[in-house]
């Protein structure tokens, strides 16, 4: 099961290329993957059918927080893995066919659907409480990503925010309510929480936290209006996400907990009122709606709310039809979902105005409907048929046994059930029906174009096992008995599944349900109910848009009131709560001593009036360039400190740094005044002084006293000996870095993936691809032809070498001749060509050699950046297209998923994250090498550095560059 999941995150990764090489057709590889999930889960059978051997598998992953990775298959996880395994095949299967003439985003799409797969696979089969919220959660970030798949579609963005913050919104109050059962119970297994079965206040309050997370992924009242919205989505993700799979997470919670918490006071209450309301809430409006989607739409929000009611009713009988129920929904309502979706994809509508006299034309598809429509209103031989006859049977006998829910619930049940019928003959009469206009005369009939059979084949396969599964009842009944037998026998009778019960009351209201079904729908059409408009003025809906928009509004308002726009006032602001908390802080808690010394080293003694004088000078100075010369100033010194103290990988560092950091800043300064106040001049400034003087003179104090208020020996001094012997390596700046102190490089990659995207983003204002590569734009053909021809300098330019100028000079740079003459410098063209191969090699050399020696990814990765400074500085924004032909975005993600790889592969081989692991070898002529597996996280560090700063130069370099040529083009002086 671990391997399975683990199968499923590798596939989701390489699905995306395999959508890039073989278009739709791609998906049918994707399929094998839940395929295989299920074919395993079916082979698993006989074990879990057996309380003894149900399968279970654990590895403890964060040992400290006492997390597992732990799976277990019993009947409900079980009945949950085959539905989730098997309709996802047939809706990645589907897809081939959906997505047959449609390119963009489909391998990101793919990726995301097949990793949605992965995460509810692991929410029905986890073990761990906490590990279940994490899944949680990544369902609703991934079902985000699928429902907005359309992001050009407005629609489609809000409907996905709203999935995702309802979604979210429910799961972090679950997450609270987790917490809470956790601590009090004392195991997060869910296992032992069953045989536990712990009582008390704190496990009320976590119940009610637990049962919003459910009604809010499951679309119950008030929740209920995001799964609507949601069908802007593709439909594949309609018939997985909103049929088969997201949805069932909430019921999959309740019917988890159901056992031992269907008795205590919040449950009932909640589960029963809130499932029946959003049952007979949604049913009512699907007989409104004219999309075939949102029929289905708001059809699901009502079966969602009877699968509550009767799993959570909390009696032996009625959770064996509950999970009947739910099997019976997988099938037929995903089916459905599938046959709309044929129906857009061939006639480019859902409305069921404009389809008329489909049925006669497309007859497979239409008896397909039908039977799944049979299933959802309980007609045999189907299975919904027989969850339906089971469940009416089961809250019967325990009304008869004087429970006041089980009336309501029963109502509740029965109502619903004429509604579910009402709807489900508007859905095969909007579809397939022969329909009149408003004037009583026929509507001509929609043509029909004939699907290929492929795209029929999911929906049929899915109907055929609605009647299977009806027809296989007694043997489904045995399969699904261990999940009955986990609830208290005294609470009721278990009962049975099967095609026929008899003449029983439970058969007699069924009947009676469907008639007075169709007949409300006759009705609905009749007197034309479906087109009045709607009946409460004020919805759940609306509450979620007044909350945004107060939501916004007061972010307006906040925005308006904080943010005025000016830099020093921010900072000034920040300082002055610094100085204030600091200096309390100072003066309430005075030293007893403090021990300071003159000096360390006598370098000391030169080189800090000289950072002191430059910082003075950097204030007083008027040009902005020469400010930031004299801050640099400040921290050269530093560089000269650290290498007299011991330690000169922080010293390379610190000039490396130091030397991008003036790049950046001249890139910047190009397109600001020379002067500083020759727009906005400083006011204030002896305040700011004043500001700044007890700003620099609160942190020499808080360096002082903190340097003396340590009471234990400092963790570092163990730190060349957890470096050699852990990291196994001799430089315990990098070892810490890579290994020792891993996960906080981890979080600083994040953060520099980020600046370099926000910086991006900030300047860049259509798109990042990388437009400056001389060939980026020749065919691909035509490229590789060419990629090994030399460029010569020409009368007419910069030309690839052929026979006719095989005699004219080598151009020392690629792109030198698009810069004007005035501004070329040969001897720093020459001086670049010359350079640059040999300090790419060196940083490649710093990269291998850090871990024993000065250097490492991060040092490494600034001296390749160094070298593309100097290609840009030397030939411009063309030249830097040519050394780095590829984007920038591209390094970096490439880099952040090489080093978390790096970081949690020792986890598959038992050991924790970030360990590290040495191959040692002796080899010829080469003599002993090492290897460590930290190496490839620090190669990970350098593609970072590599893409912050090329990201840096073609956005504030190269992208400045080219807005202010097509500025002067236009005859606007810049």
């Amino acid at each position: 099961m671990l391997l399975l999941l683990a199968v499923f995150l590798a596939g989701s990764l390489l699905l995306p290329v395999l959508v890039r090489w073989l278009g739709a057709q791609a998906f049918v590889f994707g399929a094998l993957v839940p395929a295989a999930a299920f074919v395993h889960t079916l082979l698993r059978t006989p074990e879990v059918l057996d309380p003894e051997t149900v399968p279970f598998q654990d590895y403890e992953w964060i040992p400290q927080l006492g997390l597992h990775l732990s799976m277990r298959m019993d009947v409900l996880g079980w009945v949950l893995t085959l539905i989730v395994t098997g309709v996802g095949a047939l809706v990645l299967l589907y897809c081939r066919w959906y997505f047959h003439d449609d390119a963009a985003g489909v391998g990101q799409f793919a990726g995301v659907l097949l990793g949605f797969a992965g995460a509810m696979y692991g929410l029905v089969l986890t073990d761990d409480l906490v590990m279940l919220v994490m899944f949680w959660e990544l369902t609703s970030i991934l079902s985000y990503l699928l429902i907005g798949h359309y992001r050009r579609r407005a629609a489609s963005r809000r409907s996905a925010l709203q999935a995702l913050l309802v979604t979210t919104l429910g799961g972090l109050v679950m997450f609270v309510g987790v917490i809470l059962l956790v601590v009090d119970a004392g195991t997060a297994s869910i296992r032992e929480l069953l045989e536990l079965a712990p009582t008390g206040a704190v496990i009320d309050a976590a119940i009610v936290m637990l049962l919003v997370g459910a009604i809010s992924k499951s679309a119950l009242f008030p929740f209920h209006f995001w799964l609507p919205g949601a069908m802007a989505a593709p439909t594949p993700v309609s018939a997985y996400l909103h049929a088969a799979a997201m949805v069932k997470a909430g019921i999959y919670l309740i019917a988890r907990f159901a056992p031992i918490f269907a008795l205590s006071a919040p449950w009932r209450p909640i589960v029963i009122t809130l499932g029946v309301f959003t049952m007979l809430l949604g049913g009512i409006q699907a007989l409104r709606e004219t999309d075939l989607k949102r029929i289905l739409a708001f059809g699901t929000v009502s079966q969602l709310g009877f699968f509550s009611v009767v799993i959570g009713y909390g009696t032996p009988g009625a959770a064996l039809a509950g999970l009947a129920l739910v099997i019976g929904h997988a099938l037929f309502k995903s089916a459905l979902f599938l046959i709309v979706g044929v129906i857009d994809r061939q006639l480019s509508t859902r409305d069921i105005t404009e389809l008329s006299g489909v049925g006669r034309q497309a007859p497979v598809m239409a008896t397909a409907a039908f039977i799944s429509v049979a299933s959802m209103a309980g007609i045999a031989p189907t299975i919904g048929y027989v969850a339906k006859e089971s469940t009416l049977t089961s809250l019967l006998e325990d009304a008869q046994h004087g429970s006041v829910w089980g009336w309501v619930a029963l109502a509740g049940v029965t109502l619903g059930a004429v509604l579910t019928a009402a709807y489900g003959c508007r859905f095969l009469w909007g579809a397939f029906w022969r329909k009149k206009d408003a004037a009583g005369s026929s509507m001509p009939q929609t043509a029909w174009p004939d699907p290929p059979v492929g795209f029929l084949a999911s929906p049929i396969i899915l109907a055929g096992l609605s009647i299977a599964a009806g027809i296989g009842a007694p043997a489904l009944d045995v399969a699904l008995q261990g999940y009955a037998a986990t609830f208290d026998p005294a609470l009721g009778q278990v009962g049975h599944l099967a095609l026929w019960h008899g003449l029983e009351p439970a058969l007699l209201l069924s009947i009676g349900a469907i008639l007075l079904g169709i007949g409300v729908f006759v009705l609905s059409i009749r007197f034309g109910w479906d087109r009045r408009p709607r009946l409460l003025r004020f919805t759940a809906a609306d509450v979620y848009f007044f909350s945004m928009r107060g939501v916004d509004r007061l972010s307006v308002l906040t925005t308006s009131l904080t943010q005025r726009g000016s830099l020093p006032l921010y900072v000034g602001t920040i300082f002055i709560v610094l100085l204030a908390a600091e200096a309390t802080a100072l003066v309430a808690a005075a030293p007893e001593r403090i021990s300071l010394s003159a000096w360390h080293t006598p370098v000391q003694i030169v080189v800090a009036p000289v950072m002191a004088i430059a910082a003075i000078v950097a204030v007083r100075a008027r040009k902005r360039y020469t400010g930031v010369v004299l801050v640099s100033v400040t921290g050269l010194g530093m560089v000269v400190l650290f290498a007299t103290s011991g330690a000169p990988d922080l010293a390379l560092t610190q000039i490396l740094v130091e030397t991008v950091t003036m790049v950046t800043f001249a890139l910047v300064l190009r397109r600001l005044p020379s002067r500083m106040g020759e727009h906005n001049a400083s006011v204030g400034r002896a305040p700011r002084a004043i500001l700044a003087i007890g700003v620099g003179v609160t942190m020499a104090f808080v360096a002082i006293i903190a340097t003396q208020a340590r009471i234990f020996d400092p963790i570092s001094l163990d730190f060349p000996q957890l470096a050699y012997e852990l990291g196994h390596g001799k430089n315990v700046v990098n070892v810490a870095l890579v290994d020792l102190r891993g996960w906080d490089t981890m979080g600083e990659l994040s953060v520099l993936v980020l600046a370099a995207t926000g910086v991006a983003s900030l300047v860049f204002v259509t798109h990042r691809a990388d437009l400056l590569s001389a060939t980026r734009d020749l065919p691909q053909t035509k490229r590789r032809a060419t990629a090994r021809r030399p460029l010569v300098e020409t009368d007419e330019g910069l030309r690839f070498q052929t026979a006719e100028n095989r005699g004219a000079p080598r151009a020392w740079l690629v792109s030198g001749q698009r810069i004007k003459a005035e501004d070329r410098s040969i001897l720093l063209e020459v001086i670049v060509r010359v350079l640059f191969h040999t300090i790419i090699v060196v940083s490649i050399y710093l990269l291998f050699a850090g871990h024993n020696g000065p250097g490492g990814g991060f040092a490494g990765g600034l001296v390749a950046g160094m070298a593309l400074v100097m290609r840009y500085i030397a030939g411009g924004r063309w030249e830097l297209g040519a050394a780095a032909p590829t984007d920038a975005g591209r390094l970096l993600g490439f880099g952040l998923v090489l080093a978390v790889g790096a970081a949690l592969l020792p986890m598959f081989f038992g050991m924790a994250p970030l360990e590290s692991t040495v191959w040692e070898a002796e080899v010829p002529f080469l003599g002993h090498l090492e290897f460590v597996s930290s190496t490839v996280f620090d190669v990970g560090v350098y593609l970072v550095v590599i893409g912050l700063v090329l990201d840096v130069l073609r956005s504030l370099g190269a992208e400045v560059d080219r807005q202010a040529t097509q500025v002067r083009s236009r005859g606007v002086r810049v």
